[in-house]
């Protein structure tokens, strides 16, 4: 897991991990910047620097095939095949968090979770 909103393309031509724009990509940055704003910990890039120590998203969004190349996904597929804008949200460094700890991911997402549907 990460603390991250990942938006298209996911792949690129070449196979490899480097920046892959799509024809929105200023829509798919605001998007994701819409949902990182309002997530602090998000938004200042550095989530998981106990885990990861050198990765840095900044202002907490990333271009999917610059994080890492996947070919197929879901995202890509959807947005070249059906023309949906879908944007990947990780939630926290920990894959799966207890319980007792979802709360807090409540408090820490709801703000951002709001500002996100205000963007349709």
């Amino acid at each position: 897991g990460s603390l991250v909103v990942n938006y298209p393309f996911d792949d690129d031509e070449q196979g490899i991990a480097i920046y892959s724009k799509s024809p929105d990509d200023a829509v798919f940055q605001q998007l994701a910047l819409s949902y990182s704003k309002e997530n602090t910990k998000m938004y200042q890039g550095r989530p998981c620097k106990d885990i990861y120590p050198t990765e840095y998203f900044p202002h907490g969004i990333t271009n999917g095939a610059q994080w890492y190349n996947v070919a197929g996904g879901m995202q890509d597929w959807n947005y070249l095949h059906t023309n949906c804008f879908e944007v990947t949200i990780e939630l926290g460094c920990v894959k799966y968090p207890k319980a007792e700890e979802l709360p807090k991911y409540w408090e820490q997402n709801r703000r951002s979770l709001l500002q996100f549907m205000k963007q349709v």
